[in-house]
């Protein structure tokens, strides 16, 4: 009978190479097989082993990707096998990572599971600007949602918006607009601060500061899409745009492209 193997469930952190963790590091150089997320920076791969099976499997709001359920089963059968496994995901594989998910079905099998966290965005993301999700002079807890809903599966806006708290919305850009108008409706003042910020902690970051009122008008402005992560709340007020790149940056980036 062979051994059961291991399966690591990695956070590959919200984007920044150097936002990976050590222990990823190490987890990452003792797979046979990596299954990896598009929302996963791929320069975690140069630690693998050269001889480490990669498996790319989408989940990105919008694009092709593998069933949950191929995904599960591919863990499984490698792990049964024997094999190392490692399941990479963006950010935090326990915030809307479905790594809850994968727990359960690995454990029924008898499986090894370990979590490694990763950073997720909500930390990661809005610190690039400086704004703090929780401050003891306006706000004193913070929330994260998923704008993503499925019919009358959906978050209850009433009570966010009467929370005091600071909100952290995933995959909300497809549902801004009544995202915004649902917090307006339940009496969120329409002058509360709120940004959406695009590819977080890469080179290619993007944001609007605005309102809650304007928010989804300014966004579409700028043309800003998917991945983002959308904050509303006092803190906002705290956002500085980063410094313009060094010179000697924006020259390499002119000679590269």
């Amino acid at each position: 009978m062979k051994p059961v193997g291991q399966v690591y469930l990695i956070g590959a952190g919200p984007g920044d190479i150097e936002l990976l963790t050590l222990k990823a590091v190490n987890r990452l150089g003792r797979a046979d097989l990596v299954l990896i997320d598009d929302l996963a920076n791929p320069e975690v791969l140069q630690f693998v082993r050269p001889d480490c099976e990669v498996v790319s499997v989408g989940k990105r709001g919008g694009c092709p990707s593998a069933a949950q359920t191929v995904i599960e089963q591919r863990m499984l059968d490698a792990a049964l096998a024997g094999r190392v496994v490692a399941r990479v995901k963006g950010g935090d594989p326990m915030v809307f990572g479905r790594g809850g998910e994968e727990i359960q079905t690995l454990r029924a099998a008898g499986v090894a599971v370990e979590v490694v966290s990763g950073i997720t965005a909500a930390v990661a993301v809005p610190a690039t600007l400086g704004i703090p999700l929780t401050h003891r002079a306006h706000v004193h807890g913070v929330t994260l949602v998923s704008g993503h809903s499925h019919q009358d599966d959906e978050p209850n806006w009433g009570l966010l918006a009467q929370s005091g708290m600071t909100l952290v919305i995933y995959m909300g850009m497809t549902h801004l607009e009544h995202i915004c108008g649902e917090l307006l409706a339940h009496g969120l003042a329409p002058n509360t601060p709120a940004a959406a910020i695009q590819y977080g902690t890469l080179p290619q970051q993007r944001q609007v500061l605005s309102t809650l009122q304007h928010l989804n008008q300014d966004v579409a402005r700028a043309e800003l899409g998917s991945p983002a992560l959308v904050i509303v709340g006092q803190t906002v007020d705290f956002a500085q745009l980063p410094p313009p790149p060094p010179e000697s940056d924006r020259l390499l980036d002119k000679e590269t492209t």
